[in-house]
């Protein structure tokens, strides 16, 4: 027994299992779980409990955590919903300029922030080629909490779109065409055979889309307006401590970002297991 344990050991399918496994936590360690480690070891460190209680939930912290967060899930909500619609639009017509529209859905991710950040105020201020016609309508988009939420859409966007792109191309037309033979109207077929497959996919894009959205900056921070209990959001008033060389409330405030992110993802990734198991059913 302990012979053939030995030879499936040696023999494993993966050569250099060990090894790779070795490098990949290595490299985990280095980029993500040390930095964050150190980030908690500062604020337990520097500050104590009450202190820190203090720190995270002043008024002015408290508010951008709303914004923030609650920005960021609007904003992946809308993705979500969007990001589907151009990816079907993407998948199922063929129609004149197609690989331009594919070619513009990733312009978030090669655009630089700070261009993003600069050409939203553009368009969305009250002289702006958009912002123009939304102000006699009572509608101001920059530096309001509104461009905060277009910002975040904004750079949200590919991130459902790509994730959902690929299950769609690879959905078999039969389903749809058995579904029809059943008597099953557009919306059934979408309901009942489309939609569930998707659902893991689209979950995902929703968690990258909000994770980037509740991480971003620099096309944030031109839109914004940035006032304090208004248009503030939570990685600019880190970045505001820490030119104020205030360390310890620079980095309570990204433990409390740290954790409460990990909550959300951690209950998306659950959702996700929770939607596999029952379309493994």
């Amino acid at each position: 027994m302990i012979f053939s344990r030995t030879l499936l050991r040696r023999h494993s399918v993966l050569p250099g299992f060990d090894l790779a496994l070795g490098l990949t936590i290595f490299y985990l360690s280095l980029i993500v779980l040390i930095p964050l480690s150190a980030t908690f070891l500062r604020t337990v460190n520097d500050l104590t409990w009450p202190q820190f209680v203090d720190v995270v939930t002043s008024p002015r912290v408290v508010a951008s955590y709303k914004l923030t967060f609650g920005s960021s899930v609007l904003a992946a909500v809308v993705n979500a919903v969007f990001g589907l619609l151009v990816a079907w639009v993407l998948v199922r017509y063929k129609f004149f300029g197609r690989r331009i529209v594919d070619a513009l859905v990733d312009l978030p991710f090669a655009l630089p922030t700070a261009v993003a950040g600069i050409t939203l105020t553009g368009l969305y201020a009250s002289n702006g080629w958009i912002g123009k016609y939304l102000e006699p309508l009572g509608i101001k988009v920059a530096y309001t909490p509104v461009g905060v939420f277009v910002a975040m859409t904004f750079i949200g966007l590919p991130f459902v779109v790509r994730t959902v792109q690929p299950i769609l191309e690879d959905l078999a037309a039969e389903l749809e065409e058995a579904a029809a033979t059943l008597g099953a109207n557009r919306l059934q077929t979408f309901r009942h055979v489309i939609l569930p497959v998707l659902m893991p996919a689209l979950l995902t894009g929703f968690a990258l889309a909000f994770a980037r959205a509740l991480g971003e900056y620099g096309s944030i921070i031109f839109i914004a307006g940035n006032m304090p209990m208004i248009s503030e959001i939570t990685p600019l008033l880190i970045i505001t401590k820490l030119e104020q060389y205030d360390y310890a409330g620079a980095t309570a405030i990204a433990v409390v970002m740290l954790v409460m992110s990990f909550i959300l993802l951690l209950a998306i990734n659950g959702l996700q297991a929770w939607t596999r198991k029952r379309q493994g059913k």
